[in-house]
């Protein structure tokens, strides 16, 4: 119903001859079209952890803290419980070792994950890079490899941030048979109640 604009002509003011626009499509030399070369495949997509650089395993580490609480383990039954209790080097607010470097020198029992360990280790949370690598599934939006911040881990309710009653030398063992609890077991986006 309407008219094309190539036929269209302004009534032009006095005095003044009518102009013609043309939308006609215009002989314009053009450089070849740019194109964003594709993106590396990320290295834990390729690679599995025995192959790993040194600076590609700790990268995956996300920040979380939930392997620097301790644990305890039924004598009985062999179940392992999760405590809220943190590892005496761990900074609860950066959620990192205190020493990391020394870290198995001043704490002898501090668990160095390898890829052997990391195979064995039944209480590493459902969140661990290391276990989803391990179990070949990609890491979560949160990941800090992902996401490109370490604030993604903690804006996701993922870290111990906040969560932490104290160190271990703080608690006797019986008090931290009160201390078991279960979210770090737990990955908050499986939890069909949280929003």
């Amino acid at each position: 119903m309407g008219t094309r604009p190539q036929d269209c002509a302004a009534t032009p003011p006095r005095g003044r001859s009518p102009t013609i626009r043309r939308f006609e499509r215009a002989s314009v030399a053009r450089s070849a079209p740019k194109t964003t070369p594709p993106a590396a495949t990320p290295f834990w997509r390729e690679k599995g952890l025995d192959a790993m650089t040194p600076e590609e395993w700790e990268s995956l580490c996300d920040g979380c803290g939930r392997c620097c609480l301790l644990k305890l383990e039924d004598d009985g039954t062999g179940e392992i419980h999760h405590t809220d209790v943190a590892c005496t080097l761990f900074d609860a607010h950066a959620c990192r070792c205190g020493d990391y470097p020394r870290r198995q020198a001043r704490v002898p029992d501090c668990v160095r994950l390898t890829p052997e360990a990391v195979r064995s280790l039944g209480w590493l949370p459902p969140t661990c890079a290391y276990r989803l690598v391990e179990e070949g599934r990609d890491l979560p939006w949160w990941h800090p490899l992902v996401s490109g911040t370490r604030r993604t881990v903690h804006e996701a309710g993922i870290s111990v941030r906040g969560r932490v009653s104290g160190t271990e030398e703080e608690f006797s063992t019986d008090e931290l048979l009160d201390r078991i609890v279960a979210w770090p077991a737990e990955d908050p986006a499986e939890d069909p109640e949280r929003d």
